[in-house]
């Protein structure tokens, strides 16, 4: 039992180190009808200019971590002077130009640096940068540097507050985005894309979420009582993800996430504590969705979803989430599931599993009630 206790944590504590993920950068481009466009990039702007590349999910596990964490201790005035060396390099290495023609040259025209803060979370600096596009461009490509990692496109018209393309771009360069009003995306492209995007916040990158669904397994021997509690869960979160997404519930991610972290213990305690579920648990675990559901809408928020996608977008997400989940359980059933209904399970499976769980959700907790 301690080997296994022992094998969990080691393969469960990385996840404490969420606060040091990477995160894509989000660029939001307001085009002008004379050509003319700004574009504001929210990113994690040390990461990049310590070359922290994206093949780490997280800066700790990057050989410039301590060039990273010299530049993240740095206070806005002197990271923005160190930015000023760094800038031409960045200008150079993205662009947001005609599909067919030569890339438009951005010009830095401002840097908001948050202060210093909280040395464990990641800071989100937005750099905005001025272009001009050839008189009638009718199509463009946005691209970024892969080795600065992943990133979101989103255009709107000047002016205006609805996004008319949003693009979750994992590669050099987006695909061809057409500028003529009234031409829109496929529906396959759009369900595709965000079908992905809702999977890999599960898997690799929903950590949190990935133990929750670990601890409603642990003590659920037989797949009809899971099969309730995942239900439960379900609707919840896609009743949340739904109004989120659509602005008629939102809470502070300062709220959300700890909330988030505190339901995960109380599922692992719970396991701890009780050798069957009891009839109620379906309706805490409905509870918990709707927080849930919540975390999943901050990431659609920071995505982005178009008015004309907009459906489209949220059922493919919600999909995603969902084949996310699903592939948590199935690998769970493979890893434990020949030990489910005999003698040891309990022991070997659930208590330190549940443990591990509830220490690292206790950390996340405090983690994100004082950063």
């Amino acid at each position: 039992m301690r080997a296994i206790f022992a094998l969990l944590v080691l393969i469960l504590f990385p996840a404490q180190l969420a606060a040091h993920e990477m995160r894509p950068a989000i660029a939001t481009a307001d085009l002008r009808a004379d050509g003319s466009f700004d574009l504001v990039i929210s990113l994690n702007l040390e990461a990049i200019m310590a070359g922290v590349g994206p093949e780490h999910a997280d800066t700790k596990d990057s050989p410039q971590a301590l060039e990273y964490d010299g530049l993240r201790a740095l206070p806005p005035e002197e990271l923005r002077d160190r930015f000023s060396a760094f800038a031409p390099r960045l200008e150079s290495e993205i662009s947001l130009s005609p599909a067919a023609g030569p890339q438009t040259k951005l010009t830095t025209t401002g840097l908001s640096i948050p202060p210093v803060g909280d040395l464990e979370t990641s800071r989100i600096s937005e750099i905005t940068l001025r272009g001009l596009l050839p008189p009638n461009t009718d199509t463009v490509r946005w691209s970024f540097d892969p080795v600065f990692g992943d990133s979101v496109i989103r255009l709107r018209r000047a002016g205006e507050t609805d996004l008319f393309h949003s693009q979750y771009v994992s590669g050099p360069a987006s695909s061809p985005i057409s500028l003529v009003p009234g031409v829109e995306r496929s529906v396959a492209s759009v369900f595709a894309e965000y079908l992905r995007l809702g999977f890999i916040h599960i898997i690799p990158r929903g950590l949190d979420h990935i133990l929750f669904v670990v601890g409603l397994f642990l003590l659920s021997t037989r797949p009809s009582v899971l099969l309730w509690q995942v239900s439960a869960f379900t609707v919840a979160h896609t009743i949340t993800l739904a109004l989120g997404s659509l602005g008629i519930v939102q809470l502070s991610p300062a709220i959300v996430e700890p909330l988030i972290a505190l339901s995960i213990v109380y599922v692992a305690v719970e396991n701890l504590m009780a050798t069957r579920l009891s009839a109620w648990r379906p309706v805490v675990i409905f509870g918990f969705g709707l927080l849930h559901g919540l975390g999943f809408a901050s990431v659609l928020g920071e995505v982005g979803l178009t008015t004309g996608h907009f459906v489209t977008g949220l059922v493919a997400f919600n999909i995603g989430v969902e084949l996310g989940q699903l592939s948590v359980i199935a690998a769970c059933l493979l890893g434990v599931g020949w030990a489910m209904q005999r003698p040891i399970y309990r022991q070997a499976v659930i208590i330190p599993g549940s443990t591990a769980i509830a220490l690292i959700a206790a950390y996340w907790a405090v983690e994100r009630t004082f950063a």
